[in-house]
């Protein structure tokens, strides 16, 4: 419970508790040296990096690669996606990677399924198809046929 409040605070109002508790109850940053007014600096250029510059598109997309885009040090990148955005990295990214794949799925029906996988980033059939159906519960294809079929775009 105290972790959804803590998610719920951190999603809606971007305010940071002083020291961030891991599951395990161990005081995960308190040593990291990162600033509050660091940290949504850093919250802001990771937001703007995924939504304005869609670099989750890059298939070969890992931390470094986004802590090398915006500049900072990747153990602050990972610390704020971890405390802000309450997700690890990788979840984080295949979160936009989704996504955009819903959107594409339901505006784009000319696009195979392939082209839309490697379009958002993915590599693999098996990793996209499995990252979409946890996501949202169906297939890429069930997806698609059912914003079609409802008349409306799902996204």
């Amino acid at each position: 419970m105290k972790r959804l409040l803590h998610q719920i605070k951190m999603k809606y109002l971007g305010e940071q508790d002083n020291n961030i508790i891991a599951l395990d109850g161990q005081r995960k940053y308190e040593k990291s040296g990162l600033t509050r007014e660091q940290a949504l600096k850093i919250r802001v250029m990771i937001t703007k990096a995924f939504d304005e510059d869609k670099i989750y598109r890059n298939n070969d997309m890992g931390l470094d690669d986004l802590a090398e885009h915006i500049k900072h040090n990747r153990y602050k990148v990972s610390q704020v996606i971890n405390t802000y955005f309450s997700k690890n990295f990788y979840s984080f990214l295949s979160e936009y990677r989704i996504k955009e794949a819903k959107r594409l799925l339901a505006s784009n029906p000319n696009l195979s399924v392939k082209a839309i996988m490697y379009e958002v980033g993915f590599n693999s059939k098996n990793s996209f198809y499995t990252a979409f159906k946890k996501s949202t519960g169906i297939s890429p294809n069930g997806y698609r046929n059912a914003s079609f079929k409802h008349g409306m775009h799902m996204a």
